[in-house]
C-alpha cells in the first residue's frame, strides 16, 4: 500500500477511535447492564461493535451520495462536520458527556432494556452523529482506492478494539479507574479538537478556492 494511503489510514483510525471513544463508553455500558453476566456483556459488546462498524462502513460508501442528493457541497459539510467534532472535543476536554452521543432518556432506557447492544450502545453511543459525520468526511477525502481500503481497515480496527475494550469493561474500569478513563478521554478530546479544526480550515479553503 502506498505511503500516502498508510498515512491516510493512520489518520482515519486515530480520528474514528477518538470519536467512537470506547473508553468513555465502558463505564456507561457497565451502568446499563448492572445485572448481566460477563458472558452476556461480552455478547452485547460484540454485537454493538459490529453494528457500529457496519453503520460506519455504510456511510463511508454511501454518505457522499446522500449529501449530494440533498445538494450539500463537500466544503460545506467539512465545515459543519468540523464544528460538530469541535463541540464533542470540548465536551471531552471538560469531562462532560456529549449530548450528541446520548441523552438522559436513552441512558434510562438502556438500564431498563434486557439487551442494549443495538440501541443505545451501538447507536448512538458508539456510532453517533459525530462518528457518522467523521467517516463521511474521511470518505470524501479518499481520492484513491488505496485510501478507500485504508478507511475500511480503520473502521474494522476501530470496531475490533471497541469490542475488545467493551467486552473487558469491568477489568478496564478496575485497571484505569474513573480518573484514568477521564484522562484518556481528555487526551482523545485534544486530538479530536485539532482534527475538527483541520476539517474546518480545509472546508473553508476549498470554498474560497471554488468561489
Amino acid at each position: 500500500m502506498p505511503s500516502d494511503a498508510i498515512t491516510f489510514g493512520v489518520t482515519a483510525f486515530a480520528t474514528l477511535f477518538s470519536i467512537v471513544d470506547p473508553f468513555a463508553a465502558a463505564p456507561i455500558f457497565l451502568a446499563m447492564t448492572p445485572n448481566d453476566s460477563d458472558a452476556a456483556r461480552r455478547r452485547q459488546a460484540r454485537v454493538a461493535a459490529g453494528v457500529c462498524g457496519g453503520l460506519l462502513l455504510v456511510f463511508a460508501l454511501a454518505g457522499n451520495r446522500i449529501f449530494q442528493f440533498f445538494g450539500i457541497s463537500a466544503s460545506a459539510f467539512q465545515v459543519a462536520g468540523g464544528i460538530l467534532l469541535l463541540v464533542i472535543a470540548l465536551d471531552m476536554l471538560r469531562g462532560q458527556a456529549s449530548g450528541t452521543r446520548r441523552s438522559p432518556e436513552e441512558e434510562r432506557e438502556g438500564t431498563e432494556k434486557p439487551d442494549v447492544s443495538v440501541t443505545p450502545l451501538g447507536i448512538p453511543l458508539l456510532a453517533g452523529p459525530g462518528a457518522i459525520s467523521t467517516v463521511t468526511l474521511l470518505a470524501g477525502r479518499a481520492t484513491t482506492m488505496g485510501h478507500v481500503y485504508a478507511l475500511a481497515a480503520a473502521i474494522a480496527l476501530t470496531s475490533v478494539l471497541t469490542w475488545v475494550l467493551l467486552a473487558n469493561a469491568g477489568f478496564l474500569l478496575k485497571l484505569l479507574g474513573q480518573i484514568g478513563l477521564k484522562i484518556v478521554t481528555r487526551v482523545m478530546g485534544l486530538l479530536l479538537a485539532g482534527i475538527g479544526a483541520q476539517f474546518i480550515l480545509a472546508g473553508a479553503k476549498a470554498f474560497w478556492t471554488a468561489a
